[in-house]
């Protein structure tokens, strides 16, 4: 398959294959990056492509993969990751670093307020769902979303001003 003929498959069913990733991921931002690398994916495995009317389908199930795999990885490993992108840890195998990072974050986590800590807590450190942390915490799914993603929005701007972010 040539490049011009994957990219039209791609144009062609996208839009389809993000909504599916919103529902298997969750939120927007992580089905923006399984789209993403699911693209890639195929993209590197298109001449697997049994053919062209299976690519929403092969597509959606590569998707529904790396979502799977984004929910498996610890939170930590992402906040690990992201600092190593950022050169805020300079060896990987640095235990010091490491132990510095985690404290950036625990300090971070403990500036939130309980509202948004809470559901925090549950779904990303303690890796339960949306639905569970909203039903937990006695409030709709929509509202816990929404907490979700301003408590992670205010880690990130916790980090960046922090000692620790630069």
């Amino acid at each position: 398959m040539t490049s011009e003929e994957f990219e039209s498959l791609v144009n062609e069913h996208k839009d389809a294959v993000y909504r599916q990733m919103i529902r298997v991921c969750n939120h927007h931002e992580d089905a923006q990056d399984a789209l993403a690398e699911a693209l890639l994916l195929a993209f590197k495995a298109s001449d697997q492509l049994g053919s062209d009317a299976a690519f929403r389908s092969w597509l959606g199930t590569i998707g529904k993969r790396v979502c799977a795999r984004m929910r498996s990885r610890p939170s930590m490993q992402n906040t690990i990751e992201y600092a190593e992108e950022r050169g805020l840890i300079a060896d990987k195998r640095s235990e010091f670093d490491l132990a510095v990072v985690k404290s950036c974050v625990k300090d971070a986590l403990t500036a939130l307020p309980e509202k948004y800590r809470d559901v925090y807590q549950r779904c990303e450190l303690e890796e339960g769902s949306v639905a569970e942390a909203a039903s937990a915490l006695g409030i709709s799914v929509a509202a816990a979303k929404s907490r979700l993603l301003r408590a992670r929005e205010m880690i990130r701007e916790h980090l960046a001003r922090s000692v620790c972010g630069g």
